[in-house]
C-alpha cells in the first residue's frame, strides 16, 4: 500500500510564474499534477507567504481551476496560530521554487513522489489539456 503524504505546496513561483502581487501565468503541469495526486489521496495543504485579499485571489484562482486545499498555511483545517507564533507547517514534503536547485519540472516532481508518469499523463489528457494550451 502507498504512502499517504501531507505535502505543503507554494503559490507564487511554484503554481504560477512570479508577478506577486498579481498572479501570474500558470505553471506548466501545476495544478494537473497536483489533481492527480490528490486522486492517490495525498493531502495537499497550500503554504504561500499571500495573506489577506492577495491569498483570497491565490486560492479563488486554485479552485477555479478546480484544485482545493486540505488546509491553508496551516497544517491541518482549523489549527490557527497565535500572534508571534511560527507559521511552519508539519508536513511530509514542500513543493517550492526556492528549493536549492529551484523548482524541478512538474513531470519530475511527480515522478519524486509517484515513481511513474502514467497518472500524470491520464490526467493531462483527460480534458484535452494540452489541446487546450496549444489549441487545435
Amino acid at each position: 500500500m502507498r504512502q499517504t503524504l501531507t505535502i505543503a505546496v507554494d503559490f507564487d513561483g511554484t503554481i504560477v510564474e512570479h508577478a506577486y502581487p498579481k498572479i501570474g501565468k500558470p505553471i506548466l503541469f501545476a495544478v494537473e499534477t497536483l489533481k492527480a495526486l490528490q486522486k492517490r489521496n495525498h493531502r495537499l495543504v497550500l503554504w504561500t507567504i499571500r495573506e489577506g485579499r492577495y491569498l483570497e485571489e491565490a486560492i479563488a484562482y486554485c479552485e477555479k481551476q478546480g484544485l482545493t486545499f486540505y488546509a491553508i498555511n496551516e497544517t491541518f483545517p482549523g489549527e490557527g496560530f497565535e500572534e508571534g507564533q511560527s507559521r511552519k507547517v508539519n508536513v511530509d514534503l514542500f513543493i517550492d521554487d526556492r528549493n536549492v536547485g529551484g523548482l524541478p519540472p512538474w513531470g519530475e516532481i511527480w515522478k519524486m513522489i509517484e515513481g511513474d508518469e502514467m497518472e500524470m499523463a491520464k490526467e493531462a489528457s483527460k480534458k484535452g489539456f494540452l489541446q487546450r494550451i496549444f489549441g487545435g
